[in-house]
């Protein structure tokens, strides 16, 4: 069993912008994270490739600054280590090649982040068809370029990644976009306040323009996505837009339908959760500090709501701040005079959510998709069981789990959570967050055996 003042969940913007002000304040950090980096999904291996694939760009760069500041006598550093339990008391049970630990601390910080939102819809289980932020990963972590591939979906992250792509010399066959003109029209209505973070805009026009300049084939207000396999061994990638039926042949179809806070360990942890109906996802419910309802619990970051990198690492700042100010190493006001340029960062970042998330809402047909459908994985279960299993009677995830075994696969519903709420929501009922329990994550059986005598005592 370890000891620290602070266990760090993560180790993306907001967990290391808050291991490196913890660590200034004097207090004895432990920051866990499952990769065997730090920098998240979003500063992946940036330390590595400073010096190279400049294809992705100097905001990815800038990332190293924060990689760098974790160089800390007071910064233990656990890489490849699963968290699959919060105990009472900021107990945390984790694992680490295949050897389970129990480390306590006074505080824990949640910075687990975000995960992509589930796009299902006819045939996006074939081979040959992974999300835009998997591509990515292999693009960050091995160079390997996805090439010919079409991108389909909505959000920033399709523009971004389009970008990398021309950047590095594997300009993308087509962008289908699932957004609509009624939407972008619609999220007029929040401009006035994203201009307050008018330089992430004019990075978008940015993207959008490098996109158009190459002469990438765009479809905009896609229905009707369908995969399937082609004759040649790609993938027949059919769609309607613009009033009319398209088909593309491809060896590689990148989907994405924006992202989502990760909420399994906060659910986990007894943390209330709320709906937030402009992200159409879960989110725990904080205060300003990213303190929770759990005693010694915070969570900063895209895991307490989706902000993008320059909002995690102004939360991390933040929490870190409020847990040395819980822990008596910092006065009130010490806390609030220091917290002021965060919180402005924090507000800036956040001014264009309400813009972004309209704009690039998740396709409704997307999130209540039809037919046989594959909505579960790991089970293997469609659309039209759930509905079934709801006509027989299942009112919420937890009687849908039972009725059809959804969400009870290695993933534990982090694929298909939403999904299934959306399939209810379209049935007339509105479902409460699903529980989540411990372990968070597999682990096996002798790992728990081992771990006996250290609960006993």
């Amino acid at each position: 069993m370890t000891n620290a003042d602070l266990i760090i969940i993560g180790a993306g913007p907001a967990g290391m912008a808050a291991a490196a002000t913890a660590a200034r304040g004097g207090l004895r950090i432990m920051l866990l994270d499952e990769q065997p980096r730090p920098g998240g999904q979003i500063y992946r291996d940036v330390a590595l490739n400073a010096d190279r694939r400049a294809y992705l760009g100097k905001d990815y760069l800038a990332g190293r600054g924060l990689v760098d500041a974790l160089d800390n006598d007071n910064i233990a550093r656990e890489f490849g280590a699963s968290v699959w339990r919060i105990e009472p008391g900021s107990r945390v049970v984790w694992s680490q090649n295949g050897v389970s630990r129990v480390s306590t601390a006074a505080h824990v910080l949640l910075a687990g982040g975000a995960q992509e939102r589930p796009t299902p819809f006819p045939g996006w289980t074939l081979p040959g068809v992974m999300s835009a932020g998997a591509a990515q990963v292999l693009m960050k972590n091995a160079g390997l370029l996805p090439r010919n591939a079409v991108l389909a979906g909505s959000g920033p992250l399709l523009y971004l990644v389009a970008a990398q792509m021309i950047e590095a010399g594997a300009t993308p066959k087509a962008l289908v976009e699932t957004q609509t003109l009624r939407s972008l029209i619609g999220a007029s209505r929040h401009l006035p306040r994203a201009m307050l973070a008018a330089p992430t805009l004019i990075k978008g026009l940015g993207l959008i323009r490098k996109i158009q300049r190459v002469g990438v084939q765009r479809f905009t207000g896609a229905t009707g996505l369908r995969a399937s396999e082609g004759a040649s061994g790609d993938l027949s990638f059919t769609f309607k837009s613009g009033g009319r039926a398209h088909a593309l042949t491809t060896p590689l179809l990148l989907t994405h339908q924006g992202v989502v806070p990760s909420t399994h360990m906060s659910r986990a942890s007894g943390v209330p959760h709320v709906w937030n109906d402009l992200q159409k996802a879960y989110q725990p419910v904080t205060d300003q500090w990213g303190g929770t309802d759990v005693r010694g619990l915070h969570i900063a970051g895209d895991g307490a709501g989706i902000g993008g990198a320059d909002a995690a690492k102004g939360a991390g700042h933040l929490a870190a701040l409020d847990i040395l100010h819980q822990l008596g190493r910092i006065s009130a006001d010490h806390r609030n005079q220091s917290a002021a340029i965060p919180r402005a960062a924090l507000c800036r970042a956040m001014a264009i959510r309400p813009f972004l998330d309209a704009a690039y809402a998740p396709s409704p047909e997307l999130s209540d998709p039809a037919g046989e459908t594959i909505v579960c994985r790991c089970e293997e279960i469609s659309a039209d069981t759930i509905r079934a299993s709801h006509r027989d009677g299942a009112q919420g995830p937890r009687q849908v789990k039972t009725a059809t075994r959804a969400g009870m696969g290695p993933c534990q519903g982090r694929m298909c959570d939403l999904t299934v709420r959306g399939i209810l929501a379209s049935c007339g009922t509105e479902a409460a967050p699903p529980r989540a329990r411990t372990p968070i994550k597999p682990v096996k059986l002798g790992e728990l055996a081992a771990l006996a005598p250290i609960q006993e005592a």
